[in-house]
């Protein structure tokens, strides 16, 4: 057993480096990574007081299998294989070749027998009856190695997050029992919830939009949509504006920020609200003006305020709890994409700070 307060990892489909930064703070440190996207990397490689620039093998993972070999006896294997074949966002195609990265990650389980393994995905790969069989055959195979393991879908905002973003997450420890993995995880993950601040709380604590440090956002243009969807409030569903940003509610955490943002599916806000909580509400009225049959998106258009942004890429990465000084790479709307896709540090770092108790307590208890 290392020492208690340093592990070594291996982070596969490693993105920007979101879920590394977690595990990194958990004190599981990865002494591999690896990723496909070339702006993805260079953001990996360009944080040196974040994460270990060395550790970066870019490129397609079917060309590294046979180099993670000499990897045997790591501890933690972790990552989140692409997850357009499960995501409903997507065309949810089991034989799309990405979800059968799913299986690349099992298979570097196999190669390199870590103690620990933490596979992240998509919400619907965890409860839809449409991947039952693929849950089940994921469960076999790690007890076929020799692991316990449990599938949790925990959402991002019940741990510091200031997002409301639910992810499935598969977590298996070798030598231990499922009831077990299950019980132990389930503890550890409670005693870490904490609420996440909310976005004007979140967006406050950064430079304000256009100072040094926060001055890159979005240049789609901002219009009203010829025909908007409405629903109970302008911030619940409603389609207000050209493409799918919506606006966002700025005293609650941010809904879900997707990996499709630095063109017009890039969330809106009101910086004059951001401001000023008892300002006038724009959006609000506009929506309330279209339910009542008082206003058209056409006589709307031109009283558009100019308070009325997108939200940039410092802001995006703040609720994805990236650190403040973290920088992407590559063209904007890649930067963008590099913070939609990650998974929020923080809620890395509580579970593999669970997953390391769990491993831990288990280690403890064989020895007694």
């Amino acid at each position: 057993m290392p020492a208690r307060n340093h592990f070594s990892g291996i982070s596969l489909f490693s993105g920007a480096g979101g879920m590394d930064i977690g595990f990194s703070k958990a004190g599981i440190v990865p002494v591999f990574a690896n990723e496909l996207d070339s702006d993805a990397v260079q953001a990996y490689t360009s944080n040196p007081t974040h994460l270990d620039p060395s550790v970066m093998h870019a490129g397609d993972i079917y060309d590294l299998l046979d180099g993670i070999n000499p990897l045997e006896g790591i501890d933690v294997v972790f990552g989140g294989p692409p997850c357009q074949g499960f995501s409903v966002a997507g065309k949810m195609d089991p034989d799309d070749e990405r979800s059968r990265l799913i299986w690349v990650f099992m298979d570097v389980v196999r190669k390199t027998k870590p103690r620990l393994f933490v596979m992240e995905n998509v919400k619907a790969l965890g409860i839809l009856s449409k991947w039952e069989g693929v849950r089940t055959r994921l469960a076999n195979e790690a007890e076929e190695l020799g692991y316990g393991c449990s599938f949790f879908i925990l959402n991002a905002s019940e741990f510091g997050v200031p997002q409301a973003r639910e992810r499935f997450f598969f977590v298996g420890m070798r030598g231990a029992d499922s009831k077990y993995v299950q019980m132990r995880m389930t503890d550890a993950l409670n005693a870490r919830r904490t609420p996440g601040k909310t976005v004007r709380e979140t967006l406050l604590a950064i430079p304000p939009f256009g100072a040094p440090g926060n001055t890159e956002g979005s240049t789609a243009e901002l219009h009203l949509a010829k025909n908007p969807i409405l629903r109970r409030s302008p911030y619940d569903g409603s389609l207000l504006f050209n493409g799918h940003g919506r606006p966002m509610r700025l005293d609650s955490v941010a809904k879900t920020l997707p990996a499709q943002m630095g063109g017009n599916h890039t969330p809106i806000i009101d910086q004059s609200l951001l401001d000023d909580p008892s300002g006038f509400d724009w959006v609000s009225d506009y929506h309330d003006k279209l339910v009542a049959g008082t206003i058209t998106p056409l006589e709307a258009e031109r009283t558009i305020p100019a308070t009325l942004r997108r939200l940039s890429v410092a802001e995006a990465a703040a609720l994805q709890t990236f650190p403040a000084d973290y920088r992407f790479a590559g063209k904007r709307s890649k930067q963008y994409r590099q913070i939609g896709n990650a998974v929020p540090c923080k809620l890395a770092q509580a579970v593999a700070e669970s997953a390391i108790e769990s491993l831990v307590n288990f280690v403890d208890e064989v020895s007694e």
